[in-house]
């Protein structure tokens, strides 16, 4: 009975001080490599409060050093030489972390049969869903996400890309918000959020249930964040909050069944302008305009003063993924598109991307060196803005990008124009 107080008492010892935990932590790795206590470790950047602790326990001088190398020989001589002598290194490292020592044969041995436990519980858990066809390919995730070195966390991961894998909302023809997806499966809203261990477990099993109903997203130079959010809507989860929309005026809109959506009807035959959601474009087909043209602008006002004249539609500054997906379903039709956009580095910026990412004919309209000249105002660009200008490479935005360049100040579009 003494002798396992003793045992406890050395134990908690060596809890007091954080830098025990690294040490033992490295000679137990070498014990699993070599069926015995021995090697040396290597301890780096310590603190002085650390240095302390060691200096205290090995009765040395350890003073300046930022590192410092602790040999099994060395630790077993000092804990020979303390009050804990008839505790073996062994009895301390099973003790600190509360399980057996094992070579690696034996570690991966047990490994394997506890995994395999996990994969017979899943069978059952999940018997007659989706996911009970996809373990393997749950577990091949799991494996590239560094996950299996706690078996506890491995079964939760696995539990939860489950669930998340059964409960993707395109499965019900729904459309659900990120947040409230989170909260349905965890209770934390924020369990899926970007760079977060979940988040990225909900990324990989999106894209691996893409491949699997054989859908590509392709990724876009010019808006890299496109394919991650438009790969979430393919799996009916909005990532978005409803203020991610587009203006739309004198336009129609198919729905996938073929049907033209009877709202947007009202609004093209009253002639109204109108505000549609992310969610709303994600049923469409395709976006039909009269005489299959389109006008884009960045500027409310200005898409406000072009409702009446044409089909207009209006990026309200830098374009989100509704006005990417406005685009993409105005190219399924054969929607010619005439952009006007703002007169300074930014706007020059956005214009070059949008010509870029449409498919389809595009044309800029209204953001010549002329038009630059009519509306230049006497608001002073920073170096920083003015670099920007850099990037331009699009040889029809050339002449207005050296203009702005040579002149330094933004052009105001209110300045233009833009009759028909």
């Amino acid at each position: 009975m003494e002798r396992e107080q003793l045992k406890k008492d050395c134990v908690d010892y060596f809890k007091q001080h954080a830098i025990w935990k690294r040490i033992f932590e490295g000679f137990r790795k070498k014990y699993c490599s070599y069926g015995r206590f021995s090697g040396t470790v290597v301890m780096k950047n310590l603190s002085g409060e650390e240095i302390e602790e060691l200096e205290g326990f090995f009765g040395m001088n350890f003073h300046g050093k930022r590192s410092v190398t602790i040999s099994a020989d060395r630790f077993c001589n000092a804990l020979l030489h303390s009050k804990f002598s008839s505790v073996t290194p062994e009895e301390l490292l099973t003790g600190f972390f509360g399980e057996e020592l094992l070579v690696t044969a034996q570690e991966k041995e047990r490994k394997e049969q506890v995994l395999n436990e996990i994969r017979c519980e899943f069978r059952k858990t999940f018997e007659n869903t989706p996911a009970v066809f996809q373990l393997s390919g749950l577990e091949e995730l799991l494996r590239l996400k560094g996950v299996g070195a706690d078996n506890r966390e491995w079964k939760r991961q696995l539990w939860l890309g489950a669930d998340i894998y059964n409960s993707l909302p395109y499965r019900w023809n729904r459309k659900v918000y990120l947040a409230v997806f989170a909260a349905e499966r965890t209770g934390n809203p924020h369990a899926f959020d970007h760079g977060t261990r979940d988040g990225h477990l909900l990324d990989r099993i999106i894209e691996m249930d893409l491949q699997l109903r054989s859908q590509k997203v392709e990724s876009s130079e010019a808006f890299p964040a496109y394919k991650r959010q438009k790969s979430y809507l393919l799996a009916g989860l909005l990532i978005d909050d409803v203020s991610n929309y587009t203006l739309l005026y004198n336009v129609r809109g198919v729905k996938k069944n073929g049907a033209y959506h009877r709202g947007m009807d009202g609004f093209y035959e009253e002639q109204n302008m109108v505000q549609v959601p992310l969610a709303v474009l994600s049923e469409w087909e395709r976006i039909e305009c009269v005489d299959h043209k389109i006008t884009i602008v960045e500027n409310p006002s200005i898409f406000a003063s072009l409702c009446g004249k044409c089909s207009c539609m209006c990026m309200n500054g830098q374009p989100r993924l509704a006005g990417l997906i406005a685009l993409d379903l105005l190219a399924e039709s054969g929607t010619v598109v005439q952009y006007a956009g703002d007169l300074d580095p930014e706007g020059l910026c956005i214009a070059q991307k949008l010509s870029h990412y449409y498919k389809g004919i595009f044309h800029f309209w209204h953001m010549t060196e002329e038009d630059y000249r009519m509306c230049r105002s006497g608001e002073i660009l920073s170096e920083r803005r003015i670099k920007m200008l850099q990037k331009i490479t699009e040889p029809r935005l050339l002449p207005a990008a050296r203009a702005i360049a040579e002149y330094g100040t933004s052009g105001y579009q209110e300045k233009i124009n833009y009759g028909e």
